[in-house]
């Protein structure tokens, strides 16, 4: 299956509530955390929304 690797670039404070609890959902809570989540509709939907504060790399 493959896998997104998405790293928090930017801070959270001052950020709308919602994107604030969408980064928490992914395991990002300080700037330079990475976490591993799987490639499907759900991440997909949460990286858009909060595109402007991370950086995402493909795994196979």
């Amino acid at each position: 299956m493959k896998t997104l690797k998405i790293t928090l670039a930017k801070s959270i404070n001052g950020r709308n509530k919602k994107h604030i609890a969408t980064a928490i959902s992914l395991g990002l809570t300080r700037i330079g955390d990475t976490t591993v989540q799987p490639d499907n509709e759900q991440t997909r939907g949460k990286i858009a929304q909060i595109s402007y504060l991370i950086k995402v790399e493909e795994n196979n």
